[in-house]
């Protein structure tokens, strides 16, 4: 029995590509059902953000293949993936070993686009909770998750890795104030402001206090203190503001849309500056946009740079999170193997125990060790030995 994962990232696809392994939180249920229904896994965890779609399992090594074949199959079933589309070029497996440090790099940062930004960790936590709440998790993925937002948590604490944390709501409004000049007096339209990215992005620049902040909810945020000024607009209304709106941020879970480049044309006319900035997957803000005369564009992708520029500041912080997660997962190793060799160690002990009971525990203990003698290799007996003398010494 052993871990095994499908990952397709950043790392392997662009925002396209990406955009057609979005799953939504339905999805993501149905997905984590069908590969426990289906293949011979017996746990399942899915992993879903804007740069990642992963989909944890845990099942028999005999059956890797079949869990691997099966569960791309029920991935492409539920995403209505066109069969001839050749999506396996873009979809990574790991097994084992290097499935659980994928998961322990992921859950620390060191695995996003931006090393070291920390929302990683939170939607890490939410897709364990998700699978328990829906009964397709146990034992071993559980302990799995746990080391790894345990190690990531210290990671967090013992280095610098998050420290001055650089996030894809921080880039992207570093991109609207480069392309302007300054976000002093501006006004920001943000779309999915109670989203986890938008409303990350909403605080910063409320706390900031330089522009003017409108926002696409019918009701002010609960959580948000009363001292902030923003606007609210209505959804519907969100085309007929743009000519007024010197930024329009998007970051929704909407599987169409929410600004198309025809109906935008409409509204700006004026041809001054604005920036479109697209910040889900699959994409909110129709690329057309840029023929908007004065229109900047970015998504997700365009922040690359800034994103190199950051990690390569942060690679000995990098380094020192490497040992920390080694540790973490030595210890999960260590403990899986002792779970898998239970039965095996139960077996042992009551024919010990059987033994002394007839002829002592001595005769017992030395048959043990004869035995052991008959069936090891001498590289076997060398390390048996060696950790004998470190329980004795």
């Amino acid at each position: 029995m052993s871990i095994q994962l499908i990952s397709v990232s950043h790392k392997t696809a662009d925002l396209t590509v990406r955009s057609w392994f979005s799953l939504t939180s339905q999805q993501q249920k149905d997905l984590m059902h069908a590969v426990c229904q289906n293949s011979a896994a017996t746990e399942c965890v899915v992993l879903s953000t804007c740069n990642r779609m992963e989909i944890y399992m845990y099942g028999p090594d005999e059956a890797e293949r079949d869990i691997f074949r099966k569960g791309q199959a029920s991935l492409m079933e539920i995403l209505a993936l066109d069969t001839k589309r050749d999506v396996g070029k873009y979809l990574r497996f790991y097994q084992r070993e290097k499935a659980e440090r994928h998961l322990f790099h992921v859950a620390c940062g060191l695995d996003s686009m931006i090393i070291g930004e920390d929302q990683i960790l939170g939607q890490v936590k939410d897709a364990h909770r998700q699978a328990m709440e829906e009964g397709t998790t146990g034992t071993y993925l559980n302990t799995l998750f746990r080391y790894a937002v345990t190690a990531a948590k210290k990671v967090k604490t013992k280095t610098d890795l998050s420290k001055t944390p650089v996030s894809t709501a921080t880039i992207a409004v570093k991109a609207a104030r480069e392309y302007l000049g300054s976000l002093q007096g501006k006004k920001i339209l943000i779309i999915g402001a109670s989203g986890k990215i938008g409303s990350t992005i909403f605080k910063n620049l409320l706390a900031e206090d330089e522009a003017e902040i409108y926002v696409t909810i019918r009701q002010r945020i609960p959580h948000m203190d009363q001292k902030y000024t923003y606007h609210t607009i209505d959804y519907r209304d969100r085309y007929e503001k743009l000519g007024d709106m010197d930024v329009i941020i998007s970051a929704t879970s909407s599987p169409h849309y929410t600004i198309t480049g025809d109906k935008a044309a409409r509204h700006v006319t004026d041809g001054r500056k604005r920036a479109f900035i697209d910040l889900a997957v699959p994409s909110d803000i129709e690329e057309s946009v840029t023929e908007i005369p004065g229109v900047g564009y970015y998504n997700i992708d365009d922040f690359s740079r800034v994103a190199r520029q950051n990690n390569d500041r942060k690679a000995a912080e990098a380094v020192a999170a490497e040992d920390i997660l080694r540790e973490y997962q030595t210890d999960f190793e260590k403990w899986m193997l002792f779970q898998l060799s239970f039965d095996m160690i139960s077996q042992v002990k009551e024919q010990v125990l059987s033994e002394a009971g007839e002829k002592g525990m001595e005769k017992a203990m030395d048959h043990f060790f004869f035995r052991l003698r008959e069936v090891s290799r001498p590289d076997e007996l060398s390390s048996f030995m060696d950790m004998i003398g470190r329980l004795a010494g």
